[in-house]
Order: C-alpha cells, then sequence, then structure tokens
C-alpha cells in the first residue's frame, strides 16, 4: 500500500511538473530570415563588440571591448534556438565564466546593450537564423586507454 501511495504521488509530481506557467513549452517564433539577420546583425552595432563568421569589419574598425566577443564555433554542447534568444534580449541570463571581467559590469551584468525597445520580433527571429548556424556541435571524444593485463606476483 505505502509502495503504491508512493507512486501514484510520484506520477502526480511528473505530470504537474510540466504545468509551470513559467515553463517554455510550446513557445516557438516563425522561420527568419539569415540574409536580412546578417543585416540586422550591422544594423544593431554588434560588431561594436562581437566577431562572427560572414561579417566583415573595415581595417579601421574600434570594438568597444579590449577583446570582442566571437559567435559561432564549435561546441560540445549545442546552443539552441532559445539560448541564442535568451542571449540577445536577456544576455545577462548566462555569462560564461571564460570571459574576462571587463566584459561585465560592477554588479556583474552583461556589458551588452539592450535593444529590446527597438528590436522587433521579426528582426530577432531573422538574426537568430542568421547565427543559428554558426554554431557547429563537435562530438565528444572519449580517451582511449591501451588495453592492459592484470599481472599477478608470484
Amino acid at each position: 500500500m505505502r509502495i503504491k501511495s508512493l507512486v501514484i504521488i510520484i506520477v502526480l509530481v511528473l505530470l504537474t511538473s510540466g504545468c509551470s506557467p513559467n515553463s517554455s513549452r510550446g513557445f516557438s517564433l516563425p522561420q527568419g530570415n539569415p540574409q536580412l539577420g546578417a543585416e540586422n546583425f550591422e544594423k544593431y552595432r554588434c560588431t561594436d563588440c562581437h566577431t562572427v563568421a560572414g561579417i566583415t569589419v573595415n581595417e579601421d574598425h574600434t570594438y568597444l571591448l579590449v577583446r570582442p566577443v566571437p559567435l559561432g564555433g564549435s561546441s560540445g554542447r549545442i546552443t539552441t534556438y532559445g539560448e541564442l534568444v535568451t542571449s540577445i534580449i536577456n544576455p545577462s541570463h548566462k555569462i560564461t565564466r571564460r570571459q574576462p571581467i571587463s566584459m561585465t559590469t560592477e554588479n556583474g551584468e552583461s556589458r551588452m546593450r539592450n535593444i529590446n525597445d527597438i528590436l522587433t520580433v521579426t528582426e530577432l527571429v531573422d538574426l537568430v537564423a542568421f547565427l543559428q548556424p554558426k554554431y557547429k556541435v563537435e562530438p565528444y571524444r572519449t580517451s582511449e586507454y591501451r588495453l592492459y593485463e592484470l599481472r599477478t606476483t608470484e
């Protein structure tokens, strides 16, 4: 009887856990235009602080940061659509520890300027459509160990 009650409680918890009002389940934006996204990358001066394949800047371009933040590249994990959207509209949500402290404010927030009041949803969708293919997943490499024999001493 006790096990049956425990199983029922676990099932109820699992069923209600997806019902949170803060869940992103069901959230979906339309497909974007990567070419327009590249134009938006330049329009909103993302090149002031970021580099990305496919966008070139003049030799005399001045970055606002000592070292610009590269976008895209290889990683051992997938950079999801949702993570890219969040990084644009809420850049302080998740800041990598590998970035120098000069890229954050004194209270640890991102120095990325807030463009939420001027960036349209369509421009956001296009920007993410441009950026997402720039990220490549690098398969996890396992360590190779030589086979060895266990020898006993006699």
